[in-house]
C-alpha cells in the first residue's frame, strides 16, 4: 500500500511546477468552498426562513462573476495574476462578513452580499481557468481535474463534518454560550485564515500573465458557439444544485449537524473512485463520463420529486455527490481543448474565450435560479423544492448531445473548416 502511495506521489512530483502549485493552492482554498456552499445557505434559512433568499444570494453571486471576469481581463494588463487570484480568495471572507453584519436579512442586503461573493468567485475562477489552461495539456488534464476533484471531494468530507458538528454542539450550549450565529462568525474567521494561507502559496507558482491583447469579441467560430451552448446547459444545473442540498436537507432531515454528516459520508464514498478516474481515464472517455454524470443527476431528481421525503433527499445527495465531480472531470478538459483549437484558429488571446464562456454559464444560471424564485414566490416553496430540480435535470441532460457533437468535431478536425 505504501509503495503504491509512493508511486502516486512520484507521479505527482513529475508534473510541471506550475501545475503542482496550482493544485496545492486549490486544495487549500478547497477547505473554504464547502463552508460557502453549504453553510451560507443554512445561515440565511436560519435567520430569515425565506427559501427564495437563498437562491437570490446565489443569483447575485452568479451576476457578479461575469462582471468580474471583465474587470479581471483589464487588470491583468497591470497587476500580476497571482495577486488577482489571491484577492479573489480573500473576498470570500469579506462577503461572509458583510452577510453576517446585516441587522436583518432582506432581499437587498442578501443580494449585495451575494454580489461581493460573485466578485470573489470571478477573480478566483477567471485566473484559475487561465492558469489551468497554461499549466496543463490535453494529455494530463484528466489527471489534473481528477486530482483537483479528489482534493475537493476530500475537503468535502472533512469540512462539512467538522463545521456541522461545531454548529450543532454550539446550539446545544457546549461552547460559545449556545450562540449559533457566533459559531458562524467563527467559521468566517476560519475562511479568512485559510484564504490568507492559500494566497501565500499561490505566489510560489511563478505564474505569468497572459499577453496583452483584446479579449472582448462578439463573433466566434461555430465550434465555440456550440461550446457556449454546452456552457449554458451546464449553468442551468449550477443555478440550483449548489443551494438545493442545503434547502432539502434542512427541510426534510435536520439542522446543520445532519447537513455536514450527510455531505461528509456521501463524499467519502466518491473520493477514491474520482481519483482513480482522473488517473486512469484518457480524453476518449470524457463523453461516457459525462453521460453517466447527467444520468445520475436525473435519477437523483426523480427520486426527490417522486418521494419528496428524507429518503428521496438521501438518494438525491448520493447521486449529486457523484454527478458533480464527474461532470467537472469531463467538462473542463473538453472546454480547454476547444479553447486551444479556436484560439489557434482565430489568433486570439485564450482569456477572450475564458471571459466569453462565463456569459454562456450565466445565461443558464439565470434560467435555473429564475425558475426556482418564480416557483417559490408565485406558487410555493413546496413546488420549487420538489419539481424545479426535475425540470432542470432534464434540460441539463441535453448537454450530453451537445458535448457529443463538440467532441465529434474535434476528433474529426472539422473545427479547421
Amino acid at each position: 500500500m505504501f509503495s503504491k502511495l509512493g508511486e502516486e506521489l512520484r507521479f505527482f512530483r513529475s508534473q510541471p511546477l506550475g501545475m503542482r502549485m496550482l493544485l496545492l493552492t486549490n486544495l487549500m482554498y478547497g477547505l473554504v468552498v464547502p463552508i460557502i456552499e453549504l453553510f451560507i445557505g443554512a445561515y440565511i434559512m436560519r435567520n430569515s426562513g425565506d427559501l427564495s433568499l437563498v437562491v437570490i444570494f446565489q443569483l447575485a453571486l452568479y451576476t457578479g462573476i461575469p462582471i468580474t471576469f471583465g474587470i479581471n481581463g483589464w487588470l491583468l494588463n497591470h497587476v500580476p495574476i497571482a495577486r488577482l487570484y489571491s484577492f479573489g480568495m480573500m473576498l470570500s471572507g469579506i462577503s461572509m462578513t458583510a452577510m453576517m453584519s446585516l441587522p436583518e436579512l432582506d432581499t437587498t442586503g442578501v443580494f449585495f452580499a451575494g454580489l461581493i461573493m460573485g466578485l470573489s468567485y470571478g477573480f478566483f475562477w477567471a485566473n484559475r481557468d487561465f492558469l489551468a489552461l497554461n499549466t496543463t495539456n490535453d494529455q494530463n488534464r484528466n489527471y489534473y481535474y481528477g486530482i483537483e476533484t479528489f482534493f475537493y471531494t476530500t475537503t468535502g468530507i472533512v469540512v462539512p463534518l467538522m463545521a456541522g458538528a461545531f454548529i450543532a454542539t454550539t446550539e446545544k450550549g457546549v461552547w460559545l454560550d449556545g450562540n449559533v450565529n457566533l459559531a458562524y462568525y467563527t467559521l468566517t474567521a476560519a475562511v479568512f485564515a485559510l484564504s490568507i494561507m492559500a494566497s501565500m502559496l499561490v505566489h510560489r507558482g511563478e505564474f505569468k500573465n497572459p499577453a496583452r491583447a483584446p479579449f472582448v469579441f462578439f463573433k466566434f467560430d461555430k465550434l465555440w458557439n456550440r461550446m457556449l451552448g454546452l456552457a449554458a446547459l451546464k449553468g442551468v444545473a449550477q443555478g440550483y444544485i449548489v443551494t438545493a442540498p442545503t434547502m432539502l436537507i434542512l427541510t426534510h432531515i435536520g439542522k446543520e449537524g445532519s447537513l455536514g454528516l450527510i455531505q461528509g459520508v456521501a463524499a467519502a464514498v466518491s473520493a477514491v473512485l474520482l481519483y482513480i478516474l482522473g488517473r486512469m481515464t484518457a480524453p476518449q472517455h470524457r463523453l461516457r463520463i459525462y453521460l453517466i454524470a447527467c444520468s445520475l443527476f436525473v435519477l437523483g431528481a426523480l427520486a426527490n420529486a417522486g418521494l419528496y421525503s428524507a429518503t428521496g433527499v438521501l438518494i438525491f445527495m448520493v447521486c449529486l455527490l457523484f454527478a458533480r465531480p464527474l461532470l467537472d472531470i469531463a467538462y473542463f478538459p473538453t472546454q480547454l481543448k476547444v479553447i486551444d483549437a479556436v484560439a489557434e484558429k482565430e489568433g486570439r488571446n485564450e482569456f477572450a474565450y475564458i471571459f466569453n464562456h462565463e456569459f454562456g454559464l450565466y445565461a443558464g444560471r439565470l434560467f435555473g435560479c429564475g425558475l426556482f424564485i418564480l416557483l417559490a414566490r408565485c406558487v410555493s416553496d413546496y413546488a420549487a423544492l420538489r419539481y424545479a430540480l426535475l425540470v432542470i435535470s432534464v434540460v441539463h441532460f441535453f448537454g450530453w448531445f451537445m458535448m457529443k457533437r463538440i467532441i465529434g468535431i474535434m476528433d474529426n478536425n472539422k473545427h479547421l473548416s
